[in-house]
């Protein structure tokens, strides 16, 4: 038997939707592996979702929880736990945790309600992890100051899932390459309009392909963030501030989706050898500025992206001190952004 002690992290999560959901089921799935590998034991004492909250000091049922999704019904309809009209901002404001798990769907128009229920988080002294774009795009800076990323001893942020899902760039980015000066960064980081150029290469139409990707459960509720590029974008505004280090916000990323790609130029690009991409690019400049775009290019056989699959992200960092770095991450969906937090909050709370 291992002599560490038990750890008993008790968690607040806002979200019950396409990420709220298989995070859960992760954590049920992998309940005895975090004991006997870490000694962790992964308590949620509230969650919320559209409808109110759930809360039990002494830990929610995770089947309850997640039978109460699968039947389309609030978890505020739970017998004795349920709260009705409790909202996710109430919840971290109310309930006694040691972590919050945030997973709200994205605005970007005010990046509510994650960016109020993150800073009330971090006000109580409350670890944060993010799954949401929203809070990091519209206000990464006075997170991060309010956050162990501004100062050492406060409350740790974290926000693997959110700049890519399952792939780490965040960590490949910001520890990994640390010291070296960065160069260009290119990247696919939307898996949506991915395959939807992949399948209007193969002659499929653009409705046929974004009926699969919406089947799939990889499409954004609104998908036109996804083929007008402002998922990308946000994205790579979230690892302009947290990987490259510059105060960058949307406005400063010149952005084009992929709605005027022709069958000619995936034709075209695939007579190559390569392929459209939709893709997020971070140029340093010479006067020591950085140019964001998001645009459909065409790459051709010699790019480290030009054999990217349908169902895959990539990205690729420059340095003068690591070289080139390529990632490549058959996309997992959702449940790749849930595994995503679970490293982060491994990170948080180490063995």
């Amino acid at each position: 038997m291992n002599p560490r002690a038990v750890r008993t992290v008790r968690f607040l999560l806002t979200g019950l939707g396409n990420v709220g959901v298989p995070l859960l089921e992760i954590l049920q799935s992998r309940a005895s592996l975090l004991m006997e590998r870490y000694r962790l034991e992964l308590l949620p004492v509230g969650v919320a979702d559209s409808g109110g909250a759930a809360v039990s000091p002494h830990g929610l049922d995770v089947a309850a929880v997640l039978a109460a999704k699968r039947a389309k019904s609030s978890v505020a309809s739970l017998p004795v736990v349920g709260r009705p009209g409790m909202s996710g901002q109430a919840l971290v404001r109310e309930v006694k945790a040691d972590l919050l798990l945030e997973a709200t769907p994205t605005s970007l128009k005010d990046g509510q309600p994650g960016l109020d229920i993150t800073r009330d988080a971090l006000l109580r002294g409350m670890p944060a992890v993010l799954a949401s774009k929203g809070p990091l795009v519209l206000g990464y800076q006075e997170l991060a100051a309010m956050s162990d990323l501004g100062s050492p001893g406060r409350p740790p942020l974290r926000f693997s899932g959110a700049a890519g899902a399952a792939m780490p760039l965040v960590s490949l980015g910001r520890r990994d390459l640390a010291l070296g000066r960065l160069g260009r960064f290119e990247g696919v980081l939307n898996n949506t309009s991915h395959l939807l150029l992949c399948r209007m290469a193969e002659g499929r139409t653009y409705e046929a392909a974004l009926a699969e990707a919406q089947a799939l459960g990889i499409a954004e509720a609104d998908p036109s963030l996804d083929v007008d590029g402002w998922d990308t974008a946000s994205k790579l505004v979230i690892l302009a501030n947290a990987v490259m280090r510059v105060p960058t916000t949307l406005k400063d990323v010149a952005v084009t989706g992929m709605r005027g790609v022709t069958r000619a130029e995936l034709d075209a690009a695939r007579a190559k050898g390569g392929q459209v991409l939709l893709l997020a690019r971070a140029e340093p400049l010479a006067d020591g500025r950085w140019e964001w775009s998001v645009r459909p290019t065409a790459v051709d056989a010699s790019h480290p992206l030009a054999r990217l699959g349908a169902m895959e992200m990539g990205a690729v960092f420059r340095s003068d001190l690591h070289g080139v770095n390529t990632i490549i991450n058959a996309e997992q969906g959702a449940r790749g952004t849930g595994a995503a937090m679970l490293k982060d909050v491994l990170e948080i709370f180490p063995d």
